[in-house]
């Protein structure tokens, strides 16, 4: 693995959000991963990840850098890229670059790019994609073993690079459930789920709060990040995203399981059967179900796949895998980081955060057609018909009880809107209260409960007063 070529430095005009400015020539004698992602987007969340792990693993002779490069308009405010960091646990520098320079002195062309700097400050090579970490590992193991060999290598140990959130009872909430006498809440970065009265009293914790994938009782088990969550019967489901895996909840004992899932994203396909731990899945997002069936949508593959909870075994039944905005019929669609689902009957509705649209499914026969939505990057802030109405990066959605209607949480724009089912127009129900990117939603008779996720808590509406309460879940 050789270079030649220097790599361009970093530009002076890069907003450094959690750590100094950095220059490359000041990383001399170590490698450098320099990582071009976005915070919506699920392939780099992926990335992230890994990039964490090879920081942990090569501390002392790697440098990472995050070169945030913004998809959406939202993306452009360097306030919301702060909660990201946050939010993702980034301890390595990250960089705001809204102006694209950077990325185009790289000659970046997608989400997520990692340029691989040699201890010389030589470009060696861009990869392109997520789920990279054993050929990134590989590629930085044989660089420092050459540095080292020559004695180029510069050992030291790399300070964290963080700028922590306040301390909250919830950590960035992106998952709830209501029942006739419950509330719950997937507490996201405190790794462990709720179990709460309506009023916001927390009757049990289900996690122990630290990022693991083990069963157990609820004291004992761990999640990563959980977000999705459904109850169906005496059971509570959760899309537990960090671990990528699907998990259950005994609600009667506690007992947690995993059904699918093994800790590490992979490349599910076709249909998977067998133990547990060997089905992997890509970054599920949201749990939806009826009878014996679950539906999760699979954000890192752009799939929704269905669990069959009497065989134990699961099949993609829409999307190709690809990114897009595809109609069609079962894997001959395209979806775009499937977030928020909701289930109506033999509709399954779908909330594609990537392309800001919102997409209905019919289990029937698996077809698949846009309601809202034009292009993956076509996206604003817009009421009006289907055809002229505009979202940007929605993550939740819930059917009111009281009639056809679909709430939406258009997270970007930190807004709520609703879609009447059978041809209606979006429109935008305003509420008196400063939403913060909320991620999740719930709705029941005359109230909705919203996951104010950059909050860090979970609000009710009241639909027939129009009131606003904050719920004191853990205070």
């Amino acid at each position: 693995m050789t270079a030649t070529q220097l790599a361009p430095d970093l530009s002076a005009h890069l907003d450094w959000l959690n750590a100094p400015a950095s220059t490359l020539l000041q990383q001399r004698g170590r490698v450098v991963l320099l990582a071009f992602w976005h915070a919506g987007s699920a392939y780099c969340q992926n990335l992230l990840e890994d990039l964490r792990y090879l920081h942990g693993k090569h501390a002392d002779g790697i440098s990472v850098f995050g070169i945030h490069s913004p998809k959406f308009e939202a993306e452009r405010d360097a306030k919301l890229v702060r909660k990201a960091i946050n939010r993702h646990t980034l301890r390595f520098p990250v960089a705001h670059d809204p102006g694209y320079v950077t990325w185009q002195h790289y000659g970046i062309r997608a989400w997520p790019s990692v340029a691989l700097i040699d201890p010389h400050g030589r470009l060696v090579e861009i990869r392109t994609g997520d789920l990279q970490r054993d050929a990134l590992d590989a590629a930085v193991t044989q660089l420092l073993e050459a540095a080292g060999a020559q004695n180029e290598r510069v050992y030291e140990t790399v300070q964290p690079s963080l700028r922590p959130e306040g301390r909250h009872a919830l950590a960035f909430p992106a998952g709830l459930a209501v029942t006739q006498s419950h509330l719950y809440v997937a507490d996201t970065s405190h790794h462990r789920v709720l179990e709460c009265s309506h009023e916001g009293r927390i009757l049990r914790q289900f996690g122990s709060g630290n990022p693991g994938l083990l069963d157990g009782t609820a004291a004992d088990c761990s999640f990563t990040a959980p977000r999705g969550l459904t109850v169906m019967k005496d059971m509570l489901y959760i899309a537990d995203t960090g671990n990528h895996a699907l998990r259950r909840v005994r609600l009667l004992s506690g007992e947690v399981d995993t059904l699918a899932g093994n800790g590490r994203p992979g490349e599910p396909s076709g249909t998977l059967s067998g133990p547990a731990a060997n089905l992997p899945l890509n970054a599920p997002w949201d749990v939806a179900g009826a009878y014996d069936k679950l539906y999760l949508s699979m954000a890192g593959c752009n799939q929704i796949w269905e669990y069959d909870l009497g065989k134990r075994s699961m099949q993609a039944i829409a999307g190709s895998g690809k990114l897009g905005l595809v109609d069609g019929v079962g894997t001959f669609a395209q979806f775009a980081a499937p977030a928020g689902m909701a289930l109506v009957q033999q509709s399954l509705y779908v909330v594609d955060s990537a392309a800001s649209a919102v997409r209905s499914l019919q289990l029937a026969n698996g077809g698949v057609q846009t309601l809202v939505g034009q292009g993956l990057y076509d996206f604003g802030d817009q009421d009006g018909t289907r055809t002229a109405a505009r979202l940007q990066y929605p993550l939740a959605l819930a059917l009111d009880p009281r009639s056809p209607l679909l709430w939406i949480l258009d997270s970007y724009n930190n807004g709520v809107k609703m879609l009447r089912l059978g041809g209606g127009d979006l429109r935008r129900y305003e509420i008196d209260y400063r939403l913060h990117q909320p991620a999740a939603i719930a709705a029941t008779h005359g109230a909705l409960w919203i996951a104010n996720t950059d909050a860090h808590e979970v609000i009710r509406v009241d639909l027939d007063g129009g009131t606003v309460r904050r719920l004191p879940v853990g205070e």
